[in-house]
Protein backbone atom coordinates (compact mmCIF):
# COMPACT_ATOMS: atom_id res chain seq x y z
CA UNK A 1 0.00 0.00 0.00
CA UNK A 2 2.75 2.44 0.93
CA UNK A 3 4.58 1.91 -2.35
CA UNK A 4 1.35 2.27 -4.32
CA UNK A 5 0.67 5.58 -2.56
CA UNK A 6 4.20 6.74 -3.27
CA UNK A 7 3.81 5.73 -6.93
CA UNK A 8 0.71 7.94 -7.26
CA UNK A 9 2.46 10.81 -5.49
CA UNK A 10 5.45 10.49 -7.82
CA UNK A 11 3.12 10.81 -10.80
CA UNK A 12 1.57 13.96 -9.30
CA UNK A 13 5.00 15.44 -8.62
CA UNK A 14 6.19 14.68 -12.15
CA UNK A 15 3.16 16.51 -13.49
CA UNK A 16 3.49 19.52 -11.15
CA UNK A 17 7.28 19.94 -11.09
CA UNK A 18 8.18 19.06 -14.66
CA UNK A 19 10.56 16.43 -15.97
CA UNK A 20 13.88 18.11 -15.13
CA UNK A 21 13.10 18.98 -11.51
CA UNK A 22 11.45 15.60 -10.96
CA UNK A 23 14.41 13.66 -12.34
CA UNK A 24 16.98 15.72 -10.44
CA UNK A 25 15.30 15.69 -7.02
CA UNK A 26 12.36 13.27 -6.70
CA UNK A 27 13.38 10.33 -8.87
CA UNK A 28 16.49 9.47 -6.78
CA UNK A 29 14.32 9.08 -3.64
CA UNK A 30 12.99 5.72 -2.51
CA UNK A 31 10.28 5.30 0.14
CA UNK A 32 11.57 2.85 2.73
CA UNK A 33 8.62 2.83 5.11
CA UNK A 34 5.89 5.04 6.56
CA UNK A 35 5.34 4.00 10.16
CA UNK A 36 5.58 5.49 13.62
CA UNK A 37 4.35 8.83 12.22
CA UNK A 38 7.52 9.10 10.09
CA UNK A 39 7.98 8.58 6.34
CA UNK A 40 11.52 7.37 5.77
CA UNK A 41 13.20 7.88 2.40
CA UNK A 42 16.60 6.81 1.11
CA UNK A 43 18.53 9.38 -0.93
CA UNK A 44 21.94 9.02 -2.60
CA UNK A 45 23.39 12.21 -1.04
CA UNK A 46 22.62 14.45 1.92
CA UNK A 47 22.51 17.38 -0.51
CA UNK A 48 19.45 15.93 -2.26
CA UNK A 49 17.76 15.10 1.05
CA UNK A 50 18.28 18.63 2.38
CA UNK A 51 17.09 20.22 -0.87
CA UNK A 52 13.92 18.12 -1.04
CA UNK A 53 13.19 18.76 2.64
CA UNK A 54 13.52 22.53 2.23
CA UNK A 55 11.71 22.92 -1.08
CA UNK A 56 9.22 20.06 -1.38
CA UNK A 57 8.94 18.66 2.15
CA UNK A 58 5.60 20.23 3.09
CA UNK A 59 4.01 19.31 -0.24
CA UNK A 60 5.15 15.68 -0.03
CA UNK A 61 3.99 15.40 3.57
CA UNK A 62 0.56 16.76 2.62
CA UNK A 63 0.29 14.31 -0.27
CA UNK A 64 1.20 11.36 1.97
CA UNK A 65 -1.44 12.41 4.49
CA UNK A 66 -4.01 12.84 1.70
CA UNK A 67 -3.29 9.24 0.68
CA UNK A 68 -4.27 8.17 4.21
CA UNK A 69 -0.78 7.54 5.58
CA UNK A 70 -0.46 8.62 9.21
CA UNK A 71 2.82 10.54 9.11
CA UNK A 72 3.83 13.83 10.70
CA UNK A 73 7.34 14.29 9.30
CA UNK A 74 9.82 13.12 6.68
CA UNK A 75 13.17 11.51 7.36
CA UNK A 76 15.97 11.17 4.79
CA UNK A 77 18.69 8.54 5.03
CA UNK A 78 21.77 8.79 2.85
CA UNK A 79 22.55 5.55 1.05
CA UNK A 80 25.46 5.15 -1.34
CA UNK A 81 23.92 4.75 -4.77
CA UNK A 82 26.85 2.65 -5.88
CA UNK A 83 26.32 0.12 -3.08
CA UNK A 84 22.55 0.24 -2.77
CA UNK A 85 21.64 0.01 -6.44
CA UNK A 86 20.91 -3.43 -7.85
CA UNK A 87 22.36 -4.51 -11.17
CA UNK A 88 20.26 -3.36 -14.11
CA UNK A 89 20.08 -4.50 -17.69
CA UNK A 90 20.51 -2.25 -20.69
CA UNK A 91 16.74 -2.39 -21.22
CA UNK A 92 16.20 -1.00 -17.73
CA UNK A 93 18.84 1.64 -18.33
CA UNK A 94 16.88 3.00 -21.26
CA UNK A 95 13.87 3.42 -19.03
CA UNK A 96 15.83 5.48 -16.48
CA UNK A 97 18.66 7.32 -18.25
CA UNK A 98 20.72 10.18 -16.87
CA UNK A 99 18.89 13.36 -17.80
CA UNK A 100 19.64 16.77 -19.28
CA UNK A 101 22.09 19.16 -17.61
CA UNK A 102 21.63 18.32 -13.92
CA UNK A 103 22.61 21.68 -12.45
CA UNK A 104 21.80 23.38 -9.16
CA UNK A 105 19.23 26.20 -9.05
CA UNK A 106 20.68 29.71 -9.14
CA UNK A 107 19.94 32.16 -6.34
CA UNK A 108 18.44 35.36 -7.77
CA UNK A 109 20.05 37.40 -4.96
CA UNK A 110 23.57 36.46 -6.03
CA UNK A 111 24.35 38.85 -8.88
CA UNK A 112 27.22 41.20 -9.64
CA UNK A 113 24.98 44.15 -8.73
CA UNK A 114 24.52 42.83 -5.20
CA UNK A 115 28.20 41.92 -4.71
CA UNK A 116 30.03 44.52 -2.62
CA UNK A 117 33.61 44.95 -3.84
CA UNK A 118 36.55 45.73 -1.57
CA UNK A 119 40.28 45.12 -1.47
CA UNK A 120 39.98 41.51 -0.19
CA UNK A 121 37.84 40.43 -3.16
CA UNK A 122 38.51 42.89 -5.99
CA UNK A 123 40.71 40.51 -8.02
CA UNK A 124 38.19 37.67 -7.70
CA UNK A 125 35.39 40.03 -8.74
CA UNK A 126 37.31 41.37 -11.75
CA UNK A 127 38.22 37.85 -12.91
CA UNK A 128 34.62 36.65 -12.52
CA UNK A 129 33.41 39.65 -14.54
CA UNK A 130 35.87 38.88 -17.31
CA UNK A 131 34.69 35.25 -17.51
CA UNK A 132 31.02 36.30 -17.61
CA UNK A 133 31.62 38.78 -20.43
CA UNK A 134 32.86 36.00 -22.70
CA UNK A 135 35.36 36.48 -25.48
CA UNK A 136 39.02 35.66 -25.14
CA UNK A 137 40.05 34.78 -21.56
CA UNK A 138 43.73 34.20 -20.87
CA UNK A 139 43.10 32.02 -17.82
CA UNK A 140 41.27 28.71 -17.68
CA UNK A 141 40.20 27.54 -15.22
CA UNK A 142 39.33 30.32 -12.80
CA UNK A 143 39.85 28.82 -9.34
CA UNK A 144 38.28 30.70 -6.40
CA UNK A 145 39.13 29.65 -2.87
CA UNK A 146 38.57 30.93 0.63
CA UNK A 147 36.72 30.28 3.87
CA UNK A 148 32.99 30.09 4.47
CA UNK A 149 30.97 33.21 3.76
CA UNK A 150 33.58 35.14 1.74
CA UNK A 151 31.66 35.24 -1.57
CA UNK A 152 32.81 32.26 -3.67
CA UNK A 153 29.32 30.90 -4.34
CA UNK A 154 27.95 34.43 -4.83
CA UNK A 155 30.48 35.08 -7.61
CA UNK A 156 29.78 31.74 -9.29
CA UNK A 157 26.04 32.43 -9.37
CA UNK A 158 26.75 35.94 -10.64
CA UNK A 159 28.85 34.53 -13.50
CA UNK A 160 25.98 32.25 -14.48
CA UNK A 161 23.36 35.03 -14.39
CA UNK A 162 25.55 37.48 -16.31
CA UNK A 163 26.59 34.92 -18.92
CA UNK A 164 22.97 34.02 -19.56
CA UNK A 165 22.06 37.71 -19.89
CA UNK A 166 24.92 38.52 -22.30
CA UNK A 167 24.94 35.23 -24.23
CA UNK A 168 21.51 33.57 -23.99
CA UNK A 169 22.64 30.83 -26.36
CA UNK A 170 25.51 29.75 -24.07
CA UNK A 171 25.08 26.47 -22.21
CA UNK A 172 25.98 27.25 -18.59
CA UNK A 173 26.10 24.52 -15.96
CA UNK A 174 26.57 25.26 -12.26
CA UNK A 175 26.56 22.42 -9.73
CA UNK A 176 28.27 21.23 -6.59
CA UNK A 177 31.05 18.64 -6.69
CA UNK A 178 28.70 16.40 -4.70
CA UNK A 179 26.14 16.59 -7.51
CA UNK A 180 28.82 15.84 -10.08
CA UNK A 181 29.71 12.71 -8.17
CA UNK A 182 26.06 11.71 -7.79
CA UNK A 183 25.44 12.05 -11.54
CA UNK A 184 28.56 10.04 -12.24
CA UNK A 185 27.40 7.25 -9.90
CA UNK A 186 23.95 7.30 -11.54
CA UNK A 187 25.57 6.94 -14.95
CA UNK A 188 27.48 3.90 -13.72
CA UNK A 189 24.34 2.49 -12.13
CA UNK A 190 22.29 2.73 -15.32
CA UNK A 191 25.23 1.87 -17.61
CA UNK A 192 24.83 5.15 -19.45
CA UNK A 193 28.26 6.78 -19.30
CA UNK A 194 27.92 7.90 -22.92
CA UNK A 195 25.06 10.26 -22.03
CA UNK A 196 26.93 11.50 -18.96
CA UNK A 197 30.00 12.37 -21.00
CA UNK A 198 27.91 14.09 -23.68
CA UNK A 199 26.07 16.20 -21.13
CA UNK A 200 29.09 17.43 -19.22
CA UNK A 201 31.29 17.93 -22.26
CA UNK A 202 28.76 19.85 -24.32
CA UNK A 203 28.57 22.93 -22.07
CA UNK A 204 30.15 26.31 -22.77
CA UNK A 205 30.76 27.22 -19.11
CA UNK A 206 31.13 24.56 -16.40
CA UNK A 207 31.15 25.70 -12.77
CA UNK A 208 31.82 23.23 -9.96
CA UNK A 209 31.42 24.42 -6.36
CA UNK A 210 33.30 22.93 -3.38
CA UNK A 211 35.60 20.73 -5.46
CA UNK A 212 37.34 19.52 -2.29
CA UNK A 213 34.37 17.16 -1.91
CA UNK A 214 35.74 14.77 -4.57
CA UNK A 215 39.10 14.41 -2.79
CA UNK A 216 39.76 10.75 -2.07
CA UNK A 217 37.06 9.54 -4.49
CA UNK A 218 39.25 8.06 -7.19
CA UNK A 219 36.70 7.12 -9.86
CA UNK A 220 34.99 10.49 -9.64
CA UNK A 221 38.37 12.24 -9.84
CA UNK A 222 39.22 10.28 -13.00
CA UNK A 223 36.02 11.36 -14.74
CA UNK A 224 36.41 14.95 -13.52
CA UNK A 225 39.95 14.98 -14.91
CA UNK A 226 38.82 13.77 -18.33
CA UNK A 227 35.87 16.18 -18.40
CA UNK A 228 38.20 19.04 -17.47
CA UNK A 229 40.67 18.20 -20.25
CA UNK A 230 37.95 17.76 -22.86
CA UNK A 231 36.41 21.16 -22.13
CA UNK A 232 39.76 22.98 -22.05
CA UNK A 233 40.71 21.39 -25.38
CA UNK A 234 37.45 22.76 -26.82
CA UNK A 235 38.19 26.24 -25.49
CA UNK A 236 35.28 26.09 -23.02
CA UNK A 237 35.48 27.98 -19.73
CA UNK A 238 35.74 26.26 -16.34
CA UNK A 239 35.20 27.91 -12.95
CA UNK A 240 36.03 25.99 -9.77
CA UNK A 241 35.66 26.86 -6.09
CA UNK A 242 37.07 25.26 -2.95
CA UNK A 243 37.78 26.07 0.66
CA UNK A 244 41.53 25.73 0.10
CA UNK A 245 44.09 26.31 -2.65
CA UNK A 246 44.51 23.35 -5.05
CA UNK A 247 47.86 22.32 -3.59
CA UNK A 248 46.41 22.19 -0.07
CA UNK A 249 43.50 19.81 -0.77
CA UNK A 250 44.48 16.46 0.72
CA UNK A 251 43.35 13.39 -1.20
CA UNK A 252 43.24 15.24 -4.52
CA UNK A 253 45.32 13.58 -7.23
CA UNK A 254 48.48 15.44 -8.23
CA UNK A 255 47.46 15.56 -11.90
CA UNK A 256 44.21 17.30 -10.92
CA UNK A 257 46.02 19.73 -8.63
CA UNK A 258 48.31 20.54 -11.56
CA UNK A 259 45.40 21.11 -13.96
CA UNK A 260 43.55 23.33 -11.47
CA UNK A 261 46.64 25.53 -11.19
CA UNK A 262 46.88 26.01 -14.95
CA UNK A 263 44.72 29.10 -14.89
CA UNK A 264 44.14 31.87 -12.36
CA UNK A 265 44.00 30.87 -8.69
CA UNK A 266 42.42 33.63 -6.57
CA UNK A 267 42.21 33.78 -2.79
CA UNK A 268 39.19 35.55 -1.31
CA UNK A 269 40.63 37.03 1.89
CA UNK A 270 38.74 37.61 5.10
CA UNK A 271 36.90 40.91 4.86
CA UNK A 272 38.34 44.16 6.18
CA UNK A 273 36.36 46.74 8.14
CA UNK A 274 35.54 48.93 5.12
CA UNK A 275 34.20 46.00 3.11
CA UNK A 276 32.13 44.70 6.02
CA UNK A 277 30.65 48.16 6.52
CA UNK A 278 29.88 48.45 2.81
CA UNK A 279 28.09 45.08 2.84
CA UNK A 280 26.04 46.12 5.87
CA UNK A 281 25.14 49.48 4.35
CA UNK A 282 23.98 47.81 1.14
CA UNK A 283 21.88 45.22 2.98
CA UNK A 284 20.46 47.77 5.44
CA UNK A 285 19.41 50.01 2.57
CA UNK A 286 17.47 47.13 1.04
CA UNK A 287 15.89 46.20 4.38
CA UNK A 288 14.82 49.77 5.12
CA UNK A 289 12.99 49.96 1.79
CA UNK A 290 10.86 46.95 2.77
CA UNK A 291 10.49 48.05 6.42
CA UNK A 292 10.05 51.86 6.29
CA UNK A 293 8.72 51.95 9.87
CA UNK A 294 11.96 50.58 11.35
CA UNK A 295 14.36 53.22 12.68
CA UNK A 296 18.12 52.63 13.00
CA UNK A 297 20.59 54.69 15.02
CA UNK A 298 23.79 55.95 13.47
CA UNK A 299 26.68 53.84 14.69
CA UNK A 300 24.93 50.45 14.71
CA UNK A 301 26.37 49.38 11.37
CA UNK A 302 29.83 50.54 12.40
CA UNK A 303 29.49 48.58 15.63
CA UNK A 304 28.58 45.40 13.75
CA UNK A 305 31.36 45.88 11.20
CA UNK A 306 33.85 46.22 14.07
CA UNK A 307 32.61 43.31 16.13
CA UNK A 308 31.74 40.61 13.56
CA UNK A 309 34.73 40.09 11.31
CA UNK A 310 35.12 36.42 10.42
CA UNK A 311 32.13 35.61 8.24
CA UNK A 312 29.91 37.67 5.94
CA UNK A 313 27.04 35.21 6.33
CA UNK A 314 27.08 35.71 10.08
CA UNK A 315 27.29 39.46 9.55
CA UNK A 316 24.29 39.52 7.20
CA UNK A 317 22.38 37.11 9.42
CA UNK A 318 22.93 39.41 12.40
CA UNK A 319 21.48 42.36 10.51
CA UNK A 320 18.50 40.30 9.34
CA UNK A 321 17.82 39.29 12.95
CA UNK A 322 17.98 42.92 14.08
CA UNK A 323 15.42 44.05 11.50
CA UNK A 324 13.12 41.12 12.26
CA UNK A 325 13.31 41.82 16.00
CA UNK A 326 12.73 45.55 15.53
CA UNK A 327 9.75 44.94 13.26
CA UNK A 328 8.13 42.34 15.51
CA UNK A 329 8.46 44.19 18.82
CA UNK A 330 8.29 47.73 17.44
CA UNK A 331 11.65 48.89 18.81
CA UNK A 332 14.27 51.20 17.36
CA UNK A 333 17.57 49.60 16.37
CA UNK A 334 20.13 51.23 18.65
CA UNK A 335 23.33 50.01 20.27
CA UNK A 336 21.62 48.74 23.43
CA UNK A 337 19.02 46.79 21.48
CA UNK A 338 21.74 45.44 19.17
CA UNK A 339 23.79 44.08 22.06
CA UNK A 340 20.69 42.58 23.64
CA UNK A 341 19.41 40.96 20.45
CA UNK A 342 22.78 39.68 19.21
CA UNK A 343 24.33 38.66 22.52
CA UNK A 344 25.13 35.12 21.35
CA UNK A 345 26.66 36.23 18.04
CA UNK A 346 28.70 38.95 19.71
CA UNK A 347 30.03 36.52 22.30
CA UNK A 348 31.12 34.14 19.57
CA UNK A 349 32.78 36.97 17.67
CA UNK A 350 34.27 38.67 20.70
CA UNK A 351 37.64 40.24 20.09
CA UNK A 352 40.46 39.78 22.56
CA UNK A 353 40.67 43.50 23.26
CA UNK A 354 40.38 44.57 26.88
CA UNK A 355 39.28 47.87 28.37
CA UNK A 356 42.73 48.16 29.95
CA UNK A 357 44.44 47.78 26.55
CA UNK A 358 42.17 50.45 25.14
CA UNK A 359 43.01 52.81 28.00
CA UNK A 360 46.73 52.23 27.53
CA UNK A 361 46.59 52.79 23.76
CA UNK A 362 44.48 55.94 24.09
CA UNK A 363 46.72 57.35 26.84
CA UNK A 364 49.82 56.76 24.68
CA UNK A 365 48.18 58.34 21.64
CA UNK A 366 47.22 61.52 23.53
CA UNK A 367 50.44 61.60 25.59
CA UNK A 368 48.63 61.04 28.88
CA UNK A 369 49.01 58.64 31.79
CA UNK A 370 46.40 55.94 32.38
CA UNK A 371 45.79 57.51 35.79
CA UNK A 372 44.63 60.67 33.98
CA UNK A 373 41.81 58.72 32.32
CA UNK A 374 40.74 57.37 35.70
CA UNK A 375 40.98 60.72 37.48
CA UNK A 376 38.09 63.17 38.08
CA UNK A 377 39.78 65.83 35.92
CA UNK A 378 37.35 67.47 33.45
CA UNK A 379 39.78 69.52 31.37
CA UNK A 380 39.09 68.91 27.67
CA UNK A 381 42.67 67.64 27.15
CA UNK A 382 41.75 64.73 29.44
CA UNK A 383 37.96 64.48 29.11
CA UNK A 384 37.98 64.06 25.33
CA UNK A 385 40.51 61.17 25.30
CA UNK A 386 38.55 59.58 28.15
CA UNK A 387 35.37 59.76 26.04
CA UNK A 388 37.22 58.25 23.08
CA UNK A 389 38.43 55.40 25.29
CA UNK A 390 34.89 54.78 26.56
CA UNK A 391 33.56 54.82 23.00
CA UNK A 392 36.16 52.26 21.87
CA UNK A 393 35.44 50.13 24.94
CA UNK A 394 31.78 50.05 23.96
CA UNK A 395 32.59 49.24 20.32
CA UNK A 396 35.37 46.70 20.74
CA UNK A 397 34.42 44.77 23.88
CA UNK A 398 31.31 43.04 25.17
CA UNK A 399 31.50 44.79 28.54
CA UNK A 400 28.28 46.34 29.83
CA UNK A 401 27.93 50.09 30.28
CA UNK A 402 28.08 49.88 34.11
CA UNK A 403 31.18 47.67 33.89
CA UNK A 404 32.91 50.12 31.56
CA UNK A 405 32.01 52.99 33.87
CA UNK A 406 33.45 51.18 36.90
CA UNK A 407 36.74 50.59 35.09
CA UNK A 408 37.02 54.32 34.35
CA UNK A 409 37.37 55.35 37.98
CA UNK A 410 33.98 54.20 39.22
CA UNK A 411 31.89 56.34 36.88
CA UNK A 412 28.15 55.85 36.31
CA UNK A 413 26.84 54.12 33.19
CA UNK A 414 25.13 57.36 32.13
CA UNK A 415 28.59 58.91 31.77
CA UNK A 416 29.52 56.15 29.33
CA UNK A 417 26.30 56.69 27.36
CA UNK A 418 27.07 60.41 27.12
CA UNK A 419 30.66 59.67 26.01
CA UNK A 420 29.53 57.26 23.28
CA UNK A 421 26.96 59.70 21.88
CA UNK A 422 29.42 62.61 22.07
CA UNK A 423 32.12 60.77 20.13
CA UNK A 424 29.57 59.62 17.52
CA UNK A 425 28.54 63.24 17.01
CA UNK A 426 32.13 64.52 16.89
CA UNK A 427 33.10 61.89 14.29
CA UNK A 428 30.60 63.52 11.94
CA UNK A 429 31.87 67.09 12.46
CA UNK A 430 35.48 66.86 13.65
CA UNK A 431 37.82 65.19 11.16
CA UNK A 432 40.63 64.97 13.71
CA UNK A 433 38.48 62.97 16.15
CA UNK A 434 37.32 60.73 13.32
CA UNK A 435 40.95 60.07 12.31
CA UNK A 436 42.01 59.45 15.91
CA UNK A 437 39.23 56.92 16.50
CA UNK A 438 39.93 55.06 13.25
CA UNK A 439 43.68 54.96 13.87
CA UNK A 440 43.21 53.71 17.44
CA UNK A 441 40.75 51.06 16.30
CA UNK A 442 43.20 49.75 13.70
CA UNK A 443 46.04 49.66 16.19
CA UNK A 444 43.91 47.79 18.74
CA UNK A 445 42.68 45.26 16.20
CA UNK A 446 46.08 44.64 14.65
Amino acid sequence: MEQECWGRIRSELLSSLGKDAFTNWIDPMELLEAGGRVAQFSVPTSFIGNWVSRNYGESILGMLQAEGLKVDRLDFRTVSAAKAAPDVTRTEAKAAPVVDLPGSPLDSRFTFDSFVVGKPNELAHAAARRVAEGGQVTFNPLFLYGGVGLGKTHLMHAIAWETQAIRPEARVLYLSAEQFMYRFVQALRFKDMHSFKEQFRSVDVLMVDDVQFIAGKNSTQDEFFHTFNALVDQGKQIVISADRAPGEIEGLEERIKSRLQWGLVVDLHPTDYELRLGILQSKAETQLKTMPDVQMDAGVLEFLAHRISSNVRVLEGALTRLFAFASLVGREINLDMTQECLADILRASERKVTVEEIMRQVADHYHLRMSDLLSPRRARSVARPRQVAMFLSKMLTSKSLPDIGRRFGGRDHTTVIHAVKKVEELKMTDSQIAEDVELLRRMLEA
